[in-house]
C-alpha cells in the first residue's frame, strides 16, 4: 500500500506543459534573450559550472536521427524533472546554477574485475564523443527530439570488466542536500537510484551522456554524467551519476520504490500499458500548443526494430 507523504508531490500534480510554456513564452517575449557565454577553446573533458556553456566538438552520428525537427533548446534545458532541485519544472534550472560538477568521482563496484574510484576525466576522455539525435519521452505524455552528446554506455562498462554474475547495472545519483535543496524534502527516498538489465545497458542505443546541443550538459539536465535510454521513459535516464554497481539481483529503483503500481522496473514506452491515472496511447511534442492534436505513441518510443528482441517472450503488461 502506498502512503502519500504530506510533502510528496506526484508528477501529475505539477504544472502542465501547456501552462508552463505559455508562461515561459510570455516572459521571454517581454524580457528578451539571455546571453550565454561560450568558450570554444576550453577542453571538453573538464566539467563546467552552470555559468559557462562549453563547446564539445562532438561528431554527429548519422545512424541516430529522427524524422522530426529538434525541440527548442530553451524547452529542453528549461522544462525538466530533476527532483533533487525541486518538483517544479523550472526548479532545476533555477536552483542548480551553483551546483559544482568538478571535481567529480564515480565509484564502480559489484561483480566486476576492475572496481575502483574513477574521476570524470579518466572515464570520459579516452572516448570519442558523438552526437545522437534521439526521441525522448516523458511518462506525462509529452515528447522531445534532442541532440544528446556522449559515448555508448557499453564502451564505458567494458572497461570495468563485468563478470558472469553481473546480470544488472545499478546507478546512483549524488546525495548532497546542501547543493541539492530538493533532497531536503521527502518527495522520494534519497539518493535517487536506477537500474538496467546488463543487456539493456550494453545495447548500442544506451548512451552515457555528457552534453546536449553540442555543449556540456547544463546542471539542470544532469551534469556532468547522465544516462539516456531512448526506448524507456525519461525517469530511467538517471542524472548526476556518482556510483555504478554490477549486481546479480534486480536493483531497486526510486520510482518503483515510491509507487510500484505506477512505475515498473523496465519502464519501456508501451502505448498498450496505461499509467493507472492516465493513458499512454498518445503524446504531444514539448512546446506544442494545447490545441495541437496529440499523435499516437510509438511502441518502445519508435525504437522497436532495435530493441524488441530484448524482451522476446516477456509479458510487457506485467513487466512494465
Amino acid at each position: 500500500m502506498l502512503i502519500k507523504k504530506p510533502n510528496s508531490i506526484l508528477p501529475s500534480e505539477i504544472t502542465t506543459p501547456e501552462m508552463y510554456f505559455g508562461r515561459r513564452r510570455f516572459l521571454r517575449d517581454a524580457s528578451g534573450a539571455m546571453l550565454i557565454a561560450t568558450v570554444p577553446g576550453l577542453a571538453w573533458h573538464s566539467p563546467a559550472t552552470a555559468s559557462a556553456a562549453v563547446q564539445l566538438g562532438a561528431a554527429a552520428n548519422p545512424a541516430y536521427k529522427v524524422d522530426a525537427p529538434l525541440s527548442a533548446k530553451e524547452d529542453v534545458t528549461g522544462y525538466n524533472n530533476f527532483y533533487e532541485f525541486g518538483t517544479g519544472k523550472s526548479d532545476p534550472k533555477e536552483y542548480s546554477q551553483d551546483f559544482k560538477t568538478t571535481p567529480w568521482t564515480i565509484e564502480v563496484g559489484g561483480h566486476c574485475d576492475k572496481p575502483g574510484s574513477y574521476n570524470y576525466e579518466d572515464l570520459v576522455s579516452p572516448h570519442k564523443l558523438e552526437e545522437r539525435i534521439y526521441r525522448f519521452r516523458c511518462v506525462e505524455a509529452w515528447s522531445m527530439v534532442v541532440p544528446w552528446v556522449g559515448i555508448p554506455l557499453a564502451d564505458m562498462l567494458k572497461r570495468f570488466a563485468p563478470n558472469s554474475k553481473a546480470k544488472y547495472v545499478a546507478f546512483e545519483t549524488l546525495n548532497d542536500p546542501v547543493q541539492m535543496p530538493g533532497q531536503r524534502r521527502p518527495v522520494l527516498e534519497w539518493p535517487y537510484v536506477e537500474g538496467l538489465r546488463i543487456d539493456e545497458a550494453m545495447h548500442p542505443l544506451t548512451l552515457m551522456t555528457v552534453g546536449v546541443f553540442g555543449e556540456q550538459l547544463p546542471t539542470q539536465n544532469g551534469a556532468p554524467l547522465r544516462l539516456i535510454v531512448p526506448w524507456k521513459y525519461g525517469f530511467k535516464s538517471i542524472k548526476s551519476i556518482v556510483r555504478i554497481t554490477f549486481t546479480e539481483e534486480e536493483p531497486p529503483t526510486s520510482w518503483n520504490n515510491a509507487a510500484a503500481r505506477e512505475y515498473g522496473f523496465y519502464s519501456n514506452v508501451n502505448p498498450g500499458k496505461d499509467h493507472p491515472r492516465w493513458s499512454q496511447k498518445k503524446e504531444r511534442s514539448i512546446g506544442d500548443s494545447f490545441f495541437t492534436p496529440k499523435k499516437p505513441t510509438l511502441m518502445f518510443n519508435g525504437y522497436a526494430d532495435e530493441v524488441a528482441g530484448l524482451y522476446t517472450g516477456m509479458d510487457l503488461s506485467r513487466y512494465f
